[in-house]
C-alpha cells in the first residue's frame, strides 16, 4: 500500500485525501491566507491517522458496550413478518487531479470497509439500557475515541465503533483544519459522509446521493442550525448492511454521530425473511470484517408498495426515538422510489440550478 496522499482537484479548489481505505475530498472557505494553512494543516494531521486507527483496530472491532445512559423504549411498529430470506458495497474511488504531495514511510493495513451494524431481526431499534455499563475499552487515539463516542449511546443492539470510522475521520481532519484558523465556511467529505464548519451567517447546500432523484433532493444547512455532521448508509452503499434501503441520510451534530445513527436507521428498514431480499455472510464477503457471520443485503428484488412502506416505517420508527432522544436532528429514508422523513429536513420537489461548485455530495 502507498503512503498517505494529497492531491489538488482539477478545479483547483478542493484538496483529495488519500491512503488505503480513506477517501476525502476537502475544501475550505475564506481569506487566501488562511484557506493555505488549513489545507497544510489538514495534510499535516492526515499523515499519521490510518496508521493510528490500524493500531487499535482489534478493539474497534469489537461490539461498543451499553451505555449507562437509559432511553424510553420505542412503541412497537408492526410485527414482524416471517418469509425466510437474505444484500455488496459500491466502492467509490474519488478522481485526483495532480500529485501534489506522497509519502511512503508509514506502514499500513487495510481497515475493514464493513459497518457496525444491528444484530437483531427485529425492525425497531429499542433504545439504551439502564443499569450497570459493560467497561469501555481506553482508546488512545482522538479518532477512536470519537468512533466509541459515536456508537456507545446506540449499543443495546450490536454495533462497533466501525460503524462510525468515516464521519470520525472526517471530523478529525475538520477540527485539524480549524486549529488556529479563521475561516468562513468547511467541509470534508469522506465518501459521503461529511464534517461540515459553518462561521455566523454562513450556509451550505447539500446533495442527497442515492435517492433516485437526481440532483434534484438538496437541503440548505445554516450556521443556526446544530448540523454539523451528514452521512448516508444502505445496502447500495460502499460498506455493508443488515437492512434493505436504498439511503439513509442522517443530520447530526457531528459526522461521527451521523455515521453511526445512519446505519443503525439503515439496518431497520427491512422486510425480515423475505425471499426477494438475498442475503450473505459479511465473512464471506470480507474475511476480516466486523460483522462476522452477521448477513448482510447483496441484493434486493421486486417489492409491493405495501412491503415498501412496511420497510419504511420500521426504519423511520427507529429514526424518530433517535431524534426523540436527541441523537440526530433529522433524517430521510428511501426505497425503491418511496421516502420517509424524520424531523425538519425538507426535500426539494424540482431540480436546482445552483452551481455544482456550491454543492457538497452527502
Amino acid at each position: 500500500m502507498n503512503g498517505p496522499q494529497a492531491h489538488w482537484l482539477d478545479d483547483g479548489r478542493r484538496l483529495h485525501l488519500n491512503h488505503g481505505p480513506i477517501d476525502l475530498i476537502v475544501e475550505a472557505f475564506g481569506a487566501a491566507g488562511e484557506r493555505q494553512a488549513a489545507y497544510a494543516q489538514a495534510v499535516e494531521r492526515f499523515q499519521t491517522i490510518l496508521a493510528e486507527l490500524v493500531a487499535e483496530l482489534p478493539e474497534l472491532r469489537k461490539p461498543a458496550p451499553a451505555a449507562t445512559r437509559t432511553l424510553n423504549r420505542s412503541p412497537q411498529g408492526q410485527g414482524d413478518r416471517i418469509w425466510r430470506s437474505t444484500p455488496t458495497p459500491n466502492p467509490s474511488p474519488q478522481g485526483a487531479g495532480g500529485l501534489l504531495w506522497q509519502r511512503h514511510d508509514i506502514a499500513t493495513s487495510a481497515i475493514s470497509n464493513a459497518r457496525a451494524a444491528s444484530a437483531s431481526p427485529s425492525p425497531l431499534w429499542r433504545g439504551i439500557r439502564g443499569g450497570q455499563a459493560l467497561p469501555s475499552p481506553q482508546f488512545i487515539g482522538s479518532t477512536a475515541r470519537r468512533m466509541h463516542a459515536a456508537v456507545s449511546p446506540l449499543a443495546e443492539t450490536f454495533i462497533t465503533p466501525m460503524a462510525a470510522v468515516a464521519g470520525s475521520v472526517a471530523d478529525e481532519i475538520l477540527a485539524a483544519i480549524l486549529a488556529g484558523r479563521r475561516l468562513d465556511r468547511a467541509y470534508v467529505n469522506n465518501g459521503g459522509d461529511c464534517a461540515l464548519h459553518l462561521a455566523e451567517g454562513q450556509s451550505m447546500r447539500l446533495v442527497i446521493a442515492g435517492t433516485g432523484h437526481g440532483l434534484a433532493d438538496r437541503i440548505e444547512i445554516k450556521a443556526e442550525n446544530p448540523v454539523r455532521g451528514v452521512a448516508t448508509s444502505g445496502w447500495r452503499g460502499r460498506s455493508f448492511s443488515l437492512g434493505i434501503a436504498d439511503a439513509v441520510t442522517v443530520l447530526a451534530r457531528t459526522g461521527a454521530e451521523a455515521d453511526a445513527a445512519a446505519t443503525i436507521v439503515a439496518n431497520a428498514v427491512d422486510l425480515p425473511g423475505h425471499p426477494a431480499v438475498t442475503r450473505q455472510a459479511a465473512c464471506d464477503l470480507a474475511p476480516d470484517s466486523d460483522l462476522g457471520a452477521r448477513l448482510v443485503t447483496i441484493g434486493v428484488g421486486a417489492l409491493s408498495l405495501v412491503e415498501i412502506e412496511e420497510a419504511l416505517e420500521r426504519g423511520l420508527a427507529v429514526a424518530e426515538d433517535l431524534r426523540r432522544h436527541g441523537l440526530i436532528e433529522s433524517a430521510a429514508l428511501f426505497l425503491s422510489g418511496q421516502s420517509r422523513i424524520s424531523g425538519s429536513m425538507v426535500l426539494p420537489t424540482a431540480p436546482d440550478t445552483t452551481e455544482k461548485k456550491e454543492l457538497v455530495h452527502a
